[in-house]
């Protein structure tokens, strides 16, 4: 099975040679790692090309902003599996994706997703917030869960058959996606009890108070463009369910 890795960045100097390295240490031999950066205006596409070598293809062109530029990798593409590793984003052991693979074909599932560690942009050893996914059921969604974005697998199909990243959410267009393939659309998942991802503390949705408003917002949103209803208390119990993350060190 190929797995493609996408990484999109912008600016990403001081965090993309992290995100590259964990991704051409794999020990899986099937990867395709396409790299989409935004013309980046410091020195980031110097570092990306240090590696060009070991990144099957690189695109530095003006984009919409993130999920256009995922959308992008996704057309690109060509395995069968994808995951998306933003440039804040490293996996935490080189096994990742072999672990991923190994599931995912054990379990006959359509994706796959684990446990994520956020950790401190300078000092990566010390983790802030613990996100342990749990399994996946159906109805889930209502509690206000959701998967890690950066640790979730699917396979190429499912983008194919149900669509790719909806470009009119500006930060909750990942939960949108998950929400769409997972409980609208209910591809087959599979849970993976390991941390798979480390992500650097101020990703896009977390920079800010105001940030975070605009995504309940478009939470609310990502219900609405695929015509579900939440619960009266989804939406309200999706922020305070990450409260226990901060106690799991």
């Amino acid at each position: 099975m190929k797995v493609t890795v996408i990484t999109v960045c912008y600016n990403s100097s001081v965090t993309i040679e992290d995100t590259i390295k964990s991704v051409i240490s794999q020990d899986y031999p099937n990867i395709e790692y396409i790299i989409i950066d935004g013309l980046s205006k410091d020195n980031t596409l110097e570092i990306v090309t240090k590696y060009k070598d070991k990144i099957t293809k690189i695109v530095s062109e003006k984009d919409n902003g993130i999920y256009d530029a995922i959308n992008k990798g996704i057309e690109f593409a060509s395995g069968e599996l994808l995951n998306v590793l933003n440039s804040d984003d490293f996996y935490a052991n080189s096994s990742v994706i072999s672990d991923v693979v190994k599931n995912i074909t054990k379990e006959n599932a359509d994706a796959s997703f684990g446990n994520l560690l956020y950790v401190n942009r300078e000092d990566t050893s010390k983790i802030l917030r613990t996100w342990i996914s749990g399994k996946y059921y159906d109805g889930i969604f209502y509690k206000g869960w959701m998967p890690p974005h950066p640790t979730f697998f699917i396979k190429k199909w499912c983008y194919q058959k149900f669509g790719d990243f909806n470009l009119n959410l500006k930060s909750s267009a990942d939960y949108e996606l998950m929400l769409r393939m997972l409980h609208k659309n209910k591809i087959k998942v599979s849970y993976i009890n390991k941390v798979l991802v480390k992500m650097r503390v101020g990703g896009q949705s977390n920079v800010s108070f105001l940030n975070r408003l605009r995504g309940n917002r478009e939470d609310k949103l990502a219900w609405k463009f695929n015509g579900l209803e939440p619960k009266w208390y989804t939406l309200i119990w999706k922020p305070l369910s990450k409260i226990p993350q901060y106690f799991k060190k």
